[in-house]
């Protein structure tokens, strides 16, 4: 069975887009097919309903690419932050207040000064901590100069 954490390492964000599209386009696009049908279906294997193992596979990949989109979005308001925007600007950006998007990223800094004692993770040291913090700022600091 495959499970987000099995597929995360084996995927990229695009990789596990394009695998979870293919797979949802033929969920979406096949029959289901009773016992008097399965005699007339069609022997092509992208007509096909999902398998078991398929269905599984495209949630454990939905998880995937929640995932990786959620650690990409903090990159990106890092980048925003780095290119002056202020909290105000970033949370409409993202749909929320500048309160939540300050919260979300502070909390992201938080995961990121946790990773070196998760293996598998590079993780940030201190220094890169203290670095994310004074660029994060606060939330209703205006536009960054």
């Amino acid at each position: 069975m495959s499970t987000p954490d099995d597929l995360e390492g084996q995927f990229t964000l695009l990789t596990a887009a394009a695998r979870y599209d293919a797979l949802r386009t033929r969920d979406a696009l096949a029959t289901s097919l009773d016992e008097d049908d399965a005699a007339t279906a069609s022997p092509d294997p992208d007509e096909a309903p999902l398998t078991r193992s398929e269905s599984l596979e495209m949630l454990a990949l939905g998880e995937v690419i929640a995932r990786k989109a959620t650690y990409g979005r903090q990159l990106s308001v890092r980048s925003a932050r780095q290119a002056g925007a202020s909290w105000s600007q970033i949370g409409a950006a993202l749909g929320t207040s500048k309160q939540a998007a300050w919260e979300a990223h502070n909390r992201w800094i938080d995961e990121q000064a946790q990773q070196p004692d998760n293996p598998g993770h590079w993780g940030w040291d201190e220094d890169d901590v203290t670095a994310a913090r004074m660029l994060a700022g606060e939330p209703n600091e205006e536009e960054r100069a």
